[in-house]
């Protein structure tokens, strides 16, 4: 885990990770959610709608950017203040997926950072974007 502060932080700074959905994740978000929309739980009704299997959630594709900003840039200081998430391309079980953020703009007046971030799946091709604004825990 990082531990940046806002005066490490530089325009340009970037920071990502991989990780593999796994099918775990659907029931786990599932659980928590309470959204069971067919296309996420029932692999026949996503294949009837076109679909290499059951899409995952788009919220926990996002929950992605919380492990970014909260792990890797800025880390352990940051306090989630903000991410706009879009949702351009379905995520799969299986599939690999990197997220990746640069930091955009340094905002010392409010002590916070903005972040332009994606995830991109195993064939590269970007399955969402994001603008994150990261805020810095008192202690930092």
């Amino acid at each position: 885990m990082n531990a940046y502060t806002l005066s490490d932080i530089e325009e340009g700074m970037t920071a990502s990770f991989t990780t593999t959905v796994t099918e775990e994740w659907f029931d786990h978000f599932l659980a928590v959610s309470g959204d069971d929309n067919p296309l996420h739980t029932d692999a026949a009704f996503a294949a009837e709608c076109g679909y290499e299997g059951r899409v995952l959630y788009g919220m926990c594709t996002a929950a992605l950017y919380s492990r970014l900003a909260g792990v890797y840039l800025p880390g352990k200081h940051c306090l989630l203040q903000e991410c706009e998430a879009s949702f351009v391309k379905p995520v799969f079980a299986g599939d690999v997926l990197t997220v990746t953020g640069t930091v955009k703009e340094v905002d010392e007046r409010f002590s916070r950072i903005k972040v332009r971030a994606d995830i991109r799946n195993q064939k590269g091709e970007k399955v969402s974007r994001a603008t994150l604004l990261c805020g810095f825990t008192k202690d930092s």
